[in-house]
C-alpha cells in the first residue's frame, strides 16, 4: 500500500502546477503539506513547520509514510486549487516571491497566505490605506550605530518622514523630560530647559522618488531594508531594520501600495500591469570591484558597486550613505559597450579586468574571480542592449548634471 501511495504521489507531483513549489516556484518540490494539499520545496517546508501543525502538516513525498486519506487530500486539492483559494485577493502591489528572494519575504508570503489568510480576508491587509506609523531602527549617516526612529508614511503628502523616537511619543522620553513638560519649567538657576515642542522631522523622503529593497546580507539583519532616493542631485541610502519580520514586510508592502496609488492618479489611462512595473525593484547586482581613475597611472581602489537599473554607483563601503560616484549605463547605439581583457592589469587582487566604455569616459574595472566578472558582464551587457525609454533619459540628464541641481528621479519619470 505504501508503494502504491508513493506512485500516486509521484504522478501527482508531475502534474502542471504541482511540479513547482506552491509558494516560491522552485522546480520539482519533494515535500508536501497534506492538510493544505500542496506540493512545496524543502525551504518552504521548513517555514510551514514553523507555523505549527495546526496550520500546516508537512511530510516528505518519499521518506515519510503516507496514509490513504492524506494521499486522497493531495488528489482533491493540489497547487492550482489551493492557489485559487489562498491567493484569491493578492493586491497588485504585493510582491510575490521567487526562490531567489530573501527569507523574510518568502516567510511572510507563506504566513500571510495560510496563517493570517490575508488574501482570503482583505480587511486583514493593514498596508493598503496609504498611511502607516511605527518605529524602525535606522543606521546613522555618519556612523554605524542604529537608533530608534519613528517613521510616518503619508500617501496624500507623497512622503515618508522619520523623527526622533521621542518626538510626540512619551514612552521614549525620559522621566525627567516628562516631568519638566508637565511643569513647563523653563529656567532652574543656571540650568536652562526648553519645553519640548513638536519638532520638524529629521528627514522627509518623497514616496515618488523612493526605491526600497530588502537587504539582509548587506545589513546583517534578517528583517532589514535599504531605502534609496535622490537628494540634492545625488543618491542617498538609508538602512533600517525591525526585530519583527511581519513589521518590516508590512512597511515594504505599504510603500509599494502607496506608490501604486500615486501612479494610478498620475496615469489614469495606463494599464495597472504597466504601473506595477514602475514599483521598486531589487538592484540588478551588487559587490566588490576594483576601479582605477581616468589616468593609466592611477592606482586600483576597491569599491562597492551597485547597479540600480541604468545607474551604476560605487562606494567606499557597502553601507555608505552616499556613493562616491554614479555612472549612467546607456544603450549600445549611443556608444556604450564593454571591453574584456585577459592579460591582467598589474594589480594582484584585480586579476579579471574589463572596461565600461561610455561616450565621455572609459571606466577601468576588475573583478577578483572569473565567475564574479562573468556575473557583472552579463548584467551590464543586458543593460546596454536594453532599449532606452524616455524615462531613462531623465535619469541620464540627472546624473550628467553631476549633483549641481536638486532634480530627482521618481516613479513618474521612471527609475
Amino acid at each position: 500500500m505504501v508503494d502504491n501511495n508513493e506512485k500516486i504521489l509521484e504522478e501527482l507531483q508531475k502534474k502542471s502546477g504541482n511540479n513547482v513549489c506552491a509558494d516560491c516556484g522552485s522546480e520539482d518540490p519533494d515535500w508536501a503539506s497534506y492538510n493544505l494539499g500542496i506540493f512545496i520545496c524543502m525551504r518552504c517546508a521548513s517555514i510551514h513547520r514553523g507555523m505549527g501543525a495546526h496550520i500546516s502538516k508537512v511530510k516528505h513525498l518519499n521518506l515519510d509514510r503516507w496514509e490513504d486519506s492524506q494521499v486522497q487530500r493531495m488528489k482533491e486539492v493540489g497547487n492550482i486549487v489551493a492557489k485559487n483559494k489562498y491567493e484569491e485577493r493578492v493586491p497588485p502591489c504585493y510582491r510575490k516571491p521567487n526562490k531567489y528572494d530573501p527569507q523574510v519575504l518568502i516567510e511572510q508570503w507563506i504566513r500571510a497566505k495560510y496563517e493570517r489568510e490575508e488574501f482570503c480576508h482583505p480587511e486583514r491587509q493593514s498596508y493598503l490605506s496609504g498611511s502607516m506609523e511605527g518605529f524602525l531602527m535606522k543606521r546613522g549617516k555618519e556612523d554605524s550605530r542604529y537608533q530608534l526612529r519613528k517613521f510616518v508614511l503619508n500617501e496624500n503628502e507623497d512622503s515618508l518622514k522619520y523623527h526622533h523616537a521621542s518626538d510626540g511619543c512619551g514612552r521614549a522620553a525620559s522621566c525627567l523630560d516628562r516631568l519638566f513638560d508637565r511643569l513647563r519649567i523653563k529656567n532652574i538657576g543656571r540650568w536652562r530647559y526648553h519645553v519640548r515642542e513638536n519638532r520638524e522631522p529629521k528627514g522627509v523622503l518623497k514616496l515618488s522618488e523612493l526605491n526600497v529593497c530588502f537587504a539582509p546580507a548587506k545589513i546583517g539583519h534578517m528583517n532589514s531594508m535599504q531605502l534609496t532616493f535622490m537628494k540634492d542631485g545625488s543618491t542617498r541610502h538609508i538602512y533600517v531594520y525591525h526585530e519583527e519580520p511581519e513589521v518590516i514586510n508590512n512597511w515594504y508592502t505599504a510603500i509599494r501600495c502607496a506608490q501604486l496609488h500615486l501612479l494610478q492618479v498620475a496615469f489614469p489611462s495606463m494599464p495597472q500591469s504597466e504601473l506595477v512595473l514602475r514599483l521598486p525593484k531589487d538592484f540588478a547586482r551588487e559587490g566588490w570591484l576594483w576601479k582605477t581613475g581616468p589616468r593609466p597611472s592611477d592606482a586600483h581602489r576597491r569599491r562597492w558597486f551597485t547597479l540600480d537599473n541604468r545607474k551604476l554607483m560605487y562606494h567606499d563601503e557597502p553601507l555608505d550613505a552616499y556613493p562616491k560616484g554614479e555612472i549612467f549605463v546607456g544603450h549600445e547605439s549611443n556608444g556604450y559597450h564593454i571591453r574584456v581583457s585577459n592579460t591582467g592589469n598589474g594589480c594582484k587582487e584585480a586579476r579579471f579586468p574589463f572596461q565600461l566604455v561610455t561616450p565621455d569616459r572609459i571606466f577601468c574595472l576588475a573583478a577578483t574571480t572569473h565567475d564574479d566578472r562573468s556575473g557583472w558582464l552579463a548584467v551590464l551587457q543586458q543593460t546596454i542592449k536594453r532599449p532606452l525609454t524616455p524615462q531613462d533619459s531623465t535619469i541620464e540628464a540627472t546624473l550628467v548634471r553631476k549633483r549641481t541641481t536638486s532634480n530627482s528621479i521618481n516613479i513618474f519619470s521612471g527609475r
